[in-house]
């Protein structure tokens, strides 16, 4: 009788290079994820810095020239004080007028 059935014989040594082999491969791609996780949160820190720049800037734009409109002394500038004021009584107003 010959023997056609090949046998696999389990061998404790290649499970524990797979073994390790797996570990590795994952190892290293947690580090990627890892990796690329800290370069996206530090990217994003740079935009909100940027972003807070350009609003400071804005606001300290928009106060000074609040500043300036406040302190202009329009008799200076050659405007007259009005003569009279008027107020125009008005009617409550509805869509359905």
């Amino acid at each position: 009788m010959s023997n056609t059935h090949k046998h696999f014989q389990f061998s404790l040594l290649s499970f524990c290079y797979i073994t390790v082999g797996v570990l590795t491969v994952t190892y290293i791609g947690l580090i990627a994820v890892v990796m690329s996780y800290a370069a996206l949160t530090v990217e994003f820190s740079q935009s909100v810095k940027n972003d807070e720049a350009a609003v400071a800037m804005l606001e300290s734009q928009y106060l000074t020239s609040v500043a300036n409109i406040t302190n202009t002394n329009y008799s200076a500038e050659g405007y007259a004080p009005p003569i009279a004021q008027i107020f125009v009584p008005a009617t409550a107003v509805t869509a359905l007028r």
